[in-house]
């Protein structure tokens, strides 16, 4: 018994200090090759999140960090819960945006926007560069290198003119509309500019049709009088 004592005393301290936690969906997959499903993942603090997988042939594994896919949550919420996250990663979620922000610093991201309509058309698109910068800057949106998917109807960019945005809420106006708060008219909270082109966070229209701008919006695929059926947000690590 004192020979075994002694053996785990020589035994050098990195190889019994615990695995560090899996940063997003693509450090989940390569401990464990696991299928699409929920994880948890650490962030600003240990979550839960939705990962796509792909399959063996398409290494994609993305890290979902929004996702409409029916009304059954509410978007239209103040600042602390946008910073902390809500919903369930299995359906209507939103990450949170302290854990975007640990995320989207620690690697360099491209994001997929994937959207859907009533009459059961589905398209998405590709940007080459995201990262939401810290609190004190208000949650700083860096996007860009937009290309368009190769399947389904060209949906177009409707995120460029929320380029270098703050992040609003209807308790927080940092848009730059000086005389409207945009998260309040347009029922969300978003990177809103003066007001916006995107609004993927704004309310749920089963059937399509909105009021104007305040469904969920792409206003180069429907317009602003559209609210689509599903959207989500997902990222990975650049290659």
């Amino acid at each position: 018994m004192m020979g075994f004592i002694l053996l785990l005393a020589l035994i050098p301290a990195a190889i019994c200090a615990p695995v560090s936690s899996p940063g997003d969906c693509t450090d989940v997959y390569n401990v464990d090759p696991v299928h699409s499903g929920v994880y948890s993942i650490h962030t600003a603090g240990r979550v839960q999140v939705y990962c796509d997988m792909g399959s063996e042939e398409q290494s994609v594994r993305w890290t979902v960090i929004q996702r409409r896919i029916i009304g059954t949550v509410d978007f239209y919420r103040g600042w602390d819960q946008y910073r902390a996250g809500f919903g369930k990663p299995s359906g209507g979620f939103w990450l949170g945006l302290e854990n975007i922000h640990v995320l989207t610093q620690r690697k360099s991201y491209e994001l997929k926007v994937v959207m859907e309509d009533f009459e059961g058309n589905k398209t998405h698109v590709y940007y080459s560069t995201f990262s939401v910068g810290p609190e004190e800057d208000g949650y700083k949106l860096q996007v860009g290198g937009f290309r368009s998917g190769t399947r389904g109807p060209a949906a177009g960019d409707s995120f460029a003119d929320h380029d270098g945005m703050k992040f609003s809420t209807f308790d927080k106006d940092q848009d730059r509309d000086v005389g409207l708060n945009c998260a309040e008219v347009y029922h969300g909270g978003w990177w809103y500019n003066g007001c916006h082109a995107a609004n993927p966070n704004g309310g749920y229209y089963p059937g399509g049709t909105s009021p104007y701008g305040i469904g969920i919006n792409w206003k180069t695929w429907r317009g602003f009088q559209y609210s689509l059926k599903s959207i989500e947000m997902k990222i990975r690590p650049k290659e």
